[in-house]
């Protein structure tokens, strides 16, 4: 994914993207995408190939610039320019906030999985119990990290935590945010780390540095390297299997507002092909200080490439679901998610009872990281 244009986080020179798209995520199994603007937020559905829906926007809190959604339920958490230092975490569906907590400095990066939540400063790490909001663990002096690098495996049974162990070489540090303590050191590259991933059963972690010409992937929780990939390689006599569905595709939001599917030849490799793009942003929007794209339209059908004619029988249909990975198969409106030995009883994502107990965030009762309004 790329981020918006100039949406860095506070400081960041307000440049053309920043004045109307502050940021883009996807969510943890890439069933949604969260748009942060000048205005508010928009979450956009990704269940179709064919079909952005646009599912909930809010224009109560300007100049996003984090915005990230718990899987498919309605937890959303918003950070803003106006008040960097706070999180505010809402029910959008019931249009109400949760609770907000206030950090020390700047609020750089927010990560989320079923069992934690994650928000890293440039130099501390905090780790909330996501059942509760409850503060668990404080990670102080942190190697400086401006950008606020960091990776949370989506699978709640091990949430693995990764980050920066060095400003000045790369070294990572993997860290269990369920059992509260470091895995290990990787010695992954000679240069700052820039980017960091887990595949999602978190058994593996691929690290690039900031030279871009590698990129390594590391077994967890063992900290082995597995496969190196370089620039400039036609091909690789080993190739890493992806594991989202039957025909793995590539999501990339741009800095110009787009959204852009490609289809993803696993076996053969070689170029992505382009299956579809969308904008995300209508024409009630205003388009004035984005650049576009020549011969663009709100939705672009392309033809289907070769992984997607292979994939289909020869007179199916070119659209295709965009089901994305969930290590209990994904939670539906009105099911309940299984019981799991780190949580207090199942949790539900569309019942009045959603998680965290909204009663408890409001009533200000419990632990916290310092200031809490």
């Amino acid at each position: 994914m790329e981020d918006a244009e100039g949406a860095a986080g506070p400081g960041a020179p307000a440049g053309p993207g920043l004045r109307r798209f502050g940021c883009a995520s996807f969510n943890q199994d890439s069933t949604s995408l969260a748009v942060g603007t000048k205005s508010g937020y928009k979450l956009f559905s990704l269940t179709m190939v064919e079909k952005l829906d646009c599912i909930h926007e809010s224009v109560e809190t300007p100049d996003v610039y984090i915005v990230e959604r718990l899987f498919s339920s309605s937890l959303v958490v918003v950070v803003s320019t106006a008040t960097p230092q706070r999180m505010n975490i809402y029910h959008f569906k019931k249009g109400t906030e949760i609770c907000n907590y206030s950090y020390p400095s700047d609020v750089l990066s927010v990560k989320l999985n079923r069992q934690r939540l994650i928000v890293c400063l440039e130099e501390s790490i905090y780790i909330h119990n996501i059942k509760d909001m409850k503060l668990l663990k404080t990670l102080l002096n942190t190697p400086s990290n401006p950008s606020g690098l960091c990776a949370l495996s989506i699978n709640h049974s091990n949430s693995y935590l990764a980050y920066p162990g060095s400003a000045t070489i790369g070294e990572i540090i993997v860290y269990d945010a369920n059992n509260l303590n470091t895995v290990t050191m990787i010695p992954a590259h000679d240069s700052p780390v820039v980017a960091l991933t887990f595949n999602a059963s978190a058994t593996k972690l691929a690290s690039a540095s900031e030279r871009g010409t590698v990129i390594r992937v590391f077994s967890i929780p063992e900290g082995l390297r597995l496969f190196e990939f370089r620039r400039g390689m036609k091909r690789s006599t080993t190739i890493l299997s992806f594991r989202i569905q039957k025909l793995p595709r590539l999501l990339v939001a741009t800095a110009s507002g787009q959204l852009f599917i490609y289809d993803v030849d696993a076996a053969d490799g070689g170029e992505c092909m382009l299956v579809q793009k969308h904008r995300l942003f209508g024409a009630d929007d205003d388009q004035s200080d984005k650049p576009d794209i020549e011969g663009s339209n709100d939705t672009e059908p392309i033809f289907p490439s070769y992984a997607a004619t292979a994939a289909l029988p020869a007179s199916g249909p070119v659209t295709a679901t965009l089901t994305g990975y969930s290590e209990d198969g994904g939670a539906k409106k009105g099911e309940v998610i299984p019981e799991h030995e780190f949580a207090a009883g199942p949790v539900c994502l569309d019942d009045e009872n959603e998680f965290p107990p909204i009663n408890w965030c409001r009533d200000r009762t419990g632990g916290g990281p310092g200031r809490r309004s």
